[in-house]
């Protein structure tokens, strides 16, 4: 039976109390009609007893204490689902937004979604290629991994996303079963339309779902929007049987949008006044990533986040690192300097690259050139921190080597342009020809027969290239 209960117990930001409500379930949509005839969406996010709080994704401006007359939908909130859902844009709560009309589903799911069982899991292996020199061959990216990418306000991230989401691709096929869901969250609208224009001039508008919450829409559809992009997502990887990249940007506008809303329910803060729960949050999110046994398809996952000051200690990047598989770093200092991707290569790895490179993935020498590239640019680090107190003519001539090898190591492997797509080999061939600037001798994480096939290679190159300058 459907009970429609008129008026409200009190008005509280985005949220209205009813009593006297039976047979209510958690998280369960609510449609409240207006004086005026309109409709609103909400879910029950809290109860006690007979009393049931509910969030209104439209907020509550122009409710009636008196006159409003809500009714219990039985079920939780659903997302729509259909194959022709590819090349769809849709607004953060779900809705289409491209002027195309509704979708006609297949079905419809919870966009909580269900876990995945952990026996069920298949170990992530082989690698997405991303055109990006840094990425693919230092922190590469395996299929049904989460790597997120830690930026800071102002910095290229909007850029790297638009041009990960165009070049991405899974190695061993031509690109028919790969797509890519794209939520983003809290962005300004200039931001949302130049997504929107960048995806439909390249062409692969129709190989991404598009979920767009804008600054100005509700805050409380900020919550919504991940989890109807990875609702999406998981229908198109698990019963489809396409291999789906996720980019979610910026998850540091969800965690403070939860973080307001959980200040409207009256809940203790935690650290920074962000709810005690951000973590398991978080991770509800970003565990729905990953392949199950017996499907074809998977969930890859990159969310964005932009640190507070550029603070990696922040409750969000913190968190999202201890549930993450490793991260992507852009650094200030190289974005100042005019290099894109600002990737700084340190503080930046995949720790699940090890199983999805090498022999039969990426190219056999591909562990041992990303192993010697991270040792040699750390030395580059140690160079010039002695150069900055004793003066660069005081250094030792290997040093003097290193310091010209960061130039060169950042200027051609880190710098790369915006429409510029690296094979994997030319990324590989790349590193070696930089390595063979460096003394053999230096070279001291590789061993004798990958140097012996490759470094000379790159050496005779070097040479023959430089030839006819001295002549």
């Amino acid at each position: 039976m459907i009970l429609d209960y008129i008026g409200l117990k009190e008005i509280n930001g985005s949220l209205i109390v009813l009593d006297d409500v039976e047979n209510a379930s958690f998280e369960e949509v609510v449609d409240i009609h207006m004086d005026d005839g309109t409709m609103r969406r909400g879910r029950i996010v809290q109860m006690e007893g007979n009393r049931v709080v509910v969030q209104v994704f439209e907020g509550t401006r122009g409710i009636s204490l008196d006159n409003t007359s809500t009714r219990l939908m039985g079920h939780p909130m659903e997302m729509p689902l259909s194959p022709e859902i590819l090349g769809r844009v849709f607004n953060g709560s779900g809705r289409p937004i491209d002027g195309l009309g509704e979708i006609f589903p297949l079905k419809k799911a919870n966009i909580n979604g269900t876990p995945i069982n952990p026996v069920s899991r298949e170990y992530p292996k082989n690698y997405i290629n991303t055109g990006i020199s840094t990425i693919d061959t230092l922190m590469t990216l395996i299929r049904g991994q989460k790597l997120p990418i830690f930026s800071g306000s102002g910095m290229k991230h909007n850029e790297l996303a638009v041009q990960i989401a165009r070049q991405s691709k899974i190695s061993d096929d031509s690109g028919s079963n790969f797509a890519i869901v794209f939520a983003a969250m809290g962005v300004k609208n200039d931001v949302a339309e130049y997504f929107r224009r960048s995806f439909d001039e390249s062409g692969v508008l129709q190989k991404v779902v598009m979920f767009l919450n804008l600054a100005n829409d509700p805050i409380i559809e900020r919550i919504l929007t991940p989890r109807c992009a990875l609702t999406v997502a998981e229908y198109l990887a698990f019963e489809l049987g396409m291999h789906i990249l996720v980019i979610m940007t910026d998850m540091t506008s969800y965690a403070e949008a939860l973080r307001e809303f959980s200040s409207s329910k009256g809940e203790i803060p935690g650290r920074k006044g962000f709810p005690g729960y951000l973590y398991s949050d978080l991770a509800s999110l970003y565990e729905r990533a990953g392949m199950i046994r017996g499907k074809k398809g998977s969930v890859t996952q990159i969310p964005i986040l932009t640190m507070p000051n550029d603070d990696v200690t922040h409750p969000v990047p913190d968190l999202t690192g201890y549930i993450t598989e490793g991260q992507i770093v852009l650094d200030r200092s190289l974005d100042s300097s005019g290099f894109y991707p600002p990737v700084s290569v340190l503080p930046s790895l995949s720790r699940l690259m090890k199983d999805g490179i090498g022999a039969g993935f990426t190219r056999e020498d591909h562990s041992a050139l990303s192993n010697q590239l991270f040792a040699s640019y750390a030395k580059v680090m140690d160079a010039r921190s002695l150069a900055s107190v004793i003066g660069e003519e005081e250094l030792s001539p290997v040093d003097k080597k290193y310091i010209e090898f960061g130039k060169l190591f950042e200027s051609q492997f880190v710098n790369q342009g915006f429409n510029e797509n690296r094979t994997i080999d030319q990324s590989l061939d790349l590193g070696w020809k930089l390595l063979s600037t460096l003394p053999r001798g230096e070279l001291d994480r590789v061993d004798d027969a990958i140097l012996d096939k490759y470094y000379s290679k790159s050496e005779n190159a070097e040479k023959t290239e430089q030839e006819p300058e001295e002549e």
